[in-house]
């Protein structure tokens, strides 16, 4: 009885002496793990979310309620990307946790080609080689005018304006006179005689037509052979008045204009162009019109008759597009805006996210080796769309933080301070 007592103090002395040697052991693999893990010592913690916001021991940030992680002395060993012993000062350790919670997503360096959308504002006016000039060649009084005014809609041969002047009477009767010759010598003159008296008519008429007389009105002393009162003055097209000189009982001089009329079938559009886009803009290029307060674009096409034309007041270049208007849309002095489709060839492009701008540099956060990201400077070039144009700093393939720039700019500043 007293040695199976014996034997179980004994046994139950082996089991605790074993669990106490066991519990030693795991606690020494544990500090030694957490040793492996970093054996610095924390310069201080910080917040993840808001990097301003410090401490000088652990716990939680009161403003957003995030963990504070620890910030250590860059020139010693590090747990994340340690075998990266040359980061630059500005570098960044962030891990995959941290990476998602800061919403930093990272994206490879890519040389392609597109097409860049260039908008532009443009101001609508009328072909010049539309555009007619109503005048006389004589002084003159008006009698009545039409009511038209500016904007105002008429039609070939429409009634503008009457005047009267007594030096048109000679030229009426001349031509008057001219077509009674005509019928004489068709009947019983030579055809000599006949050609001659055509000819004496055609000049009347060339004579009248540059004094203002209207080809209607011509046509009526025509049929009726009487010599009129006054002169009337007609439109020589369809279009718009796009301005009114005149009114009645005013007196004008010779070559005075009275009316300018517009056909709007076909319009010009002028744009300004910054000069560094301004190359990109070739002949024929076909854009697209938009006018406020309608839903369908109209189709334009810079002019390729003429070459773009300096600003000097905006120090630009000014374009100009041809656009059909057959239902009038565009108007004269109408502001429209243009957006032209132009193609680039292939170039190295990131996303103007990624670029972090101070003013006298431009930079993005380059992926060192997995978590570790370092900045780095870029000259940019053209902006296309929602991409930006390297031109130096940069290489295809190499992975870049493309959002989330923000944040780790902020660390990174902390950290060369």
């Amino acid at each position: 009885m007293i040695t199976k007592t014996i034997y179980s103090v004994a046994f139950c002395a082996l089991v605790g002496a074993a669990f106490l040697a066991g519990s030693q052991h795991d606690s020494h693999a544990g500090v030694t793990a957490a040793a492996a893990v970093d054996a610095r010592t924390p310069l201080y913690y910080r917040c993840p979310m808001h990097p301003t916001y410090t401490s000088d021991k652990p716990g939680t940030a009161p403003c957003c309620g995030m963990k504070l992680e620890p910030v250590y002395d860059e020139t010693g060993p590090a747990t994340t990307g340690a075998g990266d012993s040359h980061r630059s000062p500005g570098a960044v350790v962030v891990n995959v946790e941290q990476q998602h919670t800061i919403g930093a997503r990272v994206a490879a360096v890519e040389t392609a080609g597109g097409t860049e959308q260039l908008r532009l504002y443009g101001k609508v006016a009328p072909e010049e080689s539309r555009v007619y000039k109503v005048n006389v060649g004589l002084d003159g009084a008006v009698r009545d005018v039409a009511a038209v005014t500016t904007g105002s809609q008429i039609r070939k041969d429409q009634l503008l304006v009457t005047f009267s002047t007594p030096e048109v009477r000679q030229p009426f009767g001349s031509y008057v006179t001219s077509l009674d010759l005509l019928d004489r010598e068709t009947k019983t003159g030579t055809p000599t005689q006949v050609a001659a008296a055509g000819a004496t008519k055609q000049l009347m008429v060339d004579r009248l037509l540059t004094l203002g007389v209207s080809p209607v009105q011509i046509e009526q002393m025509t049929r009726t052979r009487t010599v009129p009162t006054h002169i009337m003055v007609t439109s020589p097209i369809d279009g718009f008045v796009v301005a009114r000189n005149v009114s009645a009982g005013e007196k004008f001089e010779k070559n005075a204009e009275l009316f300018r009329i517009a056909d709007l079938r076909r319009v010009w559009i002028f744009a300004n162009v910054a000069a560094d886009d301004v190359q990109q803009v070739r002949p024929g290029t076909i854009g697209t019109v938009m006018v406020a307060g309608r839903a369908t674009p109209i189709r334009a096409r810079v002019d390729s008759r003429v070459i773009p034309q300096f600003d000097p007041a905006t120090q630009s270049m000014r374009i100009r597009l041809e656009a059909d208007n057959p239902d009038f849309v565009l108007r004269p002095e109408m502001f429209v805006d243009v957006q032209l489709e132009l193609p680039y060839q292939a170039t190295l492009t990131v996303p103007r996210d990624a670029i972090i701008g101070s003013g006298l540099r431009n930079s993005v956060f380059v992926e060192r080796t997995a978590g570790v990201f370092e900045p780095r400077e870029v000259k940019m070039g053209r902006r296309l769309g929602d991409r930006v144009e390297i031109v130096d700093g940069l290489a295809a393939g190499e992975r870049i933080v493309v959002s989330g720039t923000f944040l780790l700019d902020s660390d990174s500043r902390m950290r060369v301070r």
